[in-house]
């Protein structure tokens, strides 16, 4: 790269007009980003289960701009996973960026838990990704044969991935640990093409599931005390605090980082 980019570095972020999948966009960081990215100017095609939510996702999506493709399926099959890469292509010529944010948790103590309950928090966290990925890379492969190289994978890892929990979450901390070693493994196989593949591994952030920890009563007072005493920031995650990370692995910035776990977390895994 030659130095021009100094004039405007700010380029470097830039993403209008880059398709982008976005996958589990009724879940809070799927919509999160399916939004952050409209407001960079990306046409989006985003999936979900729920209809009502992927509704309300769509709308506020094209509010900021953007032109989307909603389906509302759970891509959890190679062939509906490549049925949704298909729909961009179909619709927008291409694929540039792909955000894997489909997944799930199931709380128990390993006693009190099945095979069938673990297997399915592994498939929905790390097969479908896993899919996802295969079917992106493909598209994007091609369309470097035909002129236009590389292409952007971004997988949601946790700081779970790296860290325990003694609270019942065997089969998600094996599944984001998962992720880190897939993220690493085709960060490595698919940098040669030209292709970035990286996670965005967070702590507890805003959203519908933890607005609890947030409010301010004895109970969650109590487990916010105790968390925030391993969080050298001092506070819990803001919507905010993922939107660089994302426009950073999406973009052009990030054309030197591939099997990089980017910890957005406040220091809570450093110490």
């Amino acid at each position: 790269m030659s130095s021009d980019f100094l004039k405007n570095p700010l380029s470097l972020f830039d993403v209008k007009g880059k398709v982008a999948v976005v996958t589990g966009a009724s879940g809070a960081f799927g919509a999160l980003a399916a939004k952050i990215l409209s407001g960079a100017g990306c046409k989006l095609v985003i999936t979900a289960g729920n209809k009502k939510e992927l509704d309300a996702v769509t709308a506020e999506c094209k509010s900021l701009g953007a032109e989307v493709e909603a389906l509302n399926m759970r891509p959890t099959t190679q062939a509906l996973c490549d049925e949704v890469i298909a729909a961009g292509v179909k619709r927008f010529g291409q694929v540039d960026i792909l955000v894997v944010a489909q997944g799930k948790n199931d709380v128990s103590k390993i006693q009190d838990m099945s095979a069938e309950r673990f297997l399915d928090v592994m498939d929905a966290n790390v097969t479908q990704s896993w899919l996802m990925a295969k079917a992106a890379s493909t598209q994007m492969l091609a369309q470097g044969q035909a002129g236009k190289p590389g292409g952007k994978i971004v997988l949601m890892s946790s700081a779970r991935g790296l860290l325990g929990h003694p609270a019942g979450y065997t089969a998600y901390c094996s599944s984001k640990s998962a992720i880190d070693g897939m993220t690493k493994a085709l960060g490595c196989e698919l940098g040669p093409t030209g292709i970035t593949v990286n996670a965005i591994a967070p702590t507890v952030f805003r959203s519908p599931l933890t607005a609890w920890m947030y409010e301010d009563n004895e109970n969650a007072n109590k487990v916010r005390a105790g968390f925030l005493s391993r969080v050298p920031k001092g506070r819990l995650g803001e919507p905010s605090d993922l939107a660089g990370p994302l426009l950073f692995l999406t973009s052009a910035a990030s054309d030197f980082y591939t099997g990089h776990i980017l910890y957005a977390d406040g220091g809570y895994t450093a110490g």
